[in-house]
């Protein structure tokens, strides 16, 4: 899970400061500096480190803090104000041409995942700002690049333009033409790797830049490799001059180090986040909500939106009753395990929850034959016992593992499940009122304006501004 190691250890020097209900100066820097060995041990940059501690310090040691009813409150906010800044304050856009098509140029050392997210971002540009983009494959190097960018491409129902084995700079040129003539709007470029930078590669990304002019230059980095991805950044920047950052296998970095220094070394903004090996796990990079990821509050902004894009009304109407309840019943328990499905792992949506309900749920997953086993149990049920699961004793879970074939193992497995779940309701239900002040944000219309009051407003679309 993303920033799991890093968020443990600054839960536990905040913990710390929660049990005194006033703070010395001494409390505040004992924090600190506990929070500064957190982010060493995270990978992050240690000039980066520095910085930040001395900045922190600074805030929480002034009277605002110390005189606070609620000081240990006041510190987590600098904390989080400064880790938002520090990964760039806000979601930075993709440049997007005056006239089209737009053109976005992915570049980046091989083993990144360079092929995979630029299929990944086309799609997500198709899927969420109704854009009609190409796939352009110029690099001719990598032993099968091209048809792994033509499985890729097929699997998201992207067009690929290729040409072979070819001269990349003329086939960029020709991506672009095609594009024009086709009605294509956008144009991603898959450009050569290599194992490291070196004089070749950069001249042949600078004569492809100097070609077809891109209005974005994307380098895709894996943020598992920590310094390695900031030390990357640096040079292909220095080298080409690029505008931004997608930052690959971020589920999978524990520690933190690559995401917390680029933008503060390099100056260039995350702009993407793949999340996940399947192709629709790509995410814009909203450091704010990264914040309080890292801090254990969750991201239930991030959770609507995932919502929004799976949910119809029928549905989301539904689930606004059964929130209200703030307890599902079995049979509402396989209906939201069909739903969810849609929305990915369960470890992904509950990690953007708060209270660390994430680290509860690590690994949990929604295969077929998980949802069909439980759809089994919960059919072999009586409606009495789908709706009071506490009746369940020895001797009805035996009854029902006969009726499904199954064993009470895994009679128990599911109730076990059906509990998580229950939490993520409650934890779902009493966010509602605490988000209710966000109520209006973009003019209402990309949270129906009422999420307060339920969750209206899923499946509504959002336009690229």
């Amino acid at each position: 899970m993303a920033f799991e190691g890093l968020s443990e250890k600054l839960s536990a020097a905040f913990k710390k400061l929660r049990g005194k209900g006033r703070l010395s100066e001494n409390d505040v820097k004992e924090a600190m500096r506990e929070v500064r060995l957190a982010l060493l041990e995270a990978d992050v940059s240690y000039k980066v480190v520095k910085d930040f501690v001395s900045t922190v310090t600074e805030k929480c040691i002034g009277s605002d803090v110390l005189d606070s009813l609620t000081p240990a409150q006041q510190v987590i906010k600098i904390v989080n104000d400064e880790l938002t800044a520090l990964m760039g304050g806000t979601n930075a856009k993709l440049t997007m041409a005056s006239r089209s098509p737009t053109v976005v140029m992915m570049v980046g050392l091989q083993g990144a995942g360079k092929t995979t997210n630029c299929a990944k971002l086309a799609g997500l540009m198709r899927k969420n700002y109704s854009k009609r983009p190409l796939l352009a494959a110029c690099d001719v190097y990598r032993p099968a690049a091209i048809e792994q960018l033509k499985v890729v491409g097929a699997q998201l129902d992207l067009p690929v333009f290729e040409m072979g084995q070819g001269d990349p700079v003329k086939i960029a040129e020709a991506a672009v033409r095609h594009a024009q003539d086709h009605g294509n709007d956008m144009v991603f470029l898959d450009t050569a790797g290599r194992l490291h930078i070196d004089e070749a590669l950069m001249d042949e990304l600078k004569n492809i830049k100097a070609s077809v002019h891109p209005n974005e230059i994307l380098l895709v980095v894996d943020a598992m490799t920590g310094q390695d991805a900031v030390n990357a950044a640096t040079a292909f920047d220095e080298a080409l001059g690029i505008d931004g950052v997608l930052l690959t296998k971020l589920d999978g970095d524990a520690r933190g180090g690559a995401a917390l220094s680029i933008k503060a070394t390099t100056g260039k903004p995350i702009k993407f986040a793949g999340t996940g090996e399947k192709l629709d796990m790509i995410e814009p990079f909203h450091p704010d909500r990264m914040a309080s990821r890292i801090l254990g509050m969750g991201d239930v902004l991030s959770l609507i939106e995932k919502a929004e894009q799976t949910f119809d009304q029928k549905k989301a109407a539904e689930l606004d009753r059964k929130l209200k309840k703030s307890r599902l019943s079995l049979a509402d328990f396989l209906d939201e395990m069909r739903e969810m499905k849609k929305m990915g792992d369960i470890s992904q949506i509950a990690s953007m929850l708060p209270g660390g309900m994430g680290r509860q749920l690590e690994g949990a997953e929604l295969d077929p034959k998980v949802l069909n086993r439980s759809e089994a149990i919960i059919l072999s049920m009586t409606p009495y016992e789908r709706e009071n699961p506490n009746v369940l004793d020895a001797s009805r879970k035996r009854r029902i593992a006969a009726g499904c074939g199954l064993e009470v193992s895994d009679v128990n497995r599911l109730l076990k499940q059906y509990d998580m779940m229950n939490q993520i309701a409650k934890q779902m239900y009493k966010s509602r009122g605490k988000l209710g002040a966000l109520a209006g944000l973009g003019g209402g219309s990309s949270m129906g304006g009422n999420f307060g009051g339920g969750l209206r407003g899923f499946g509504r679309k959002k336009r690229l501004r």
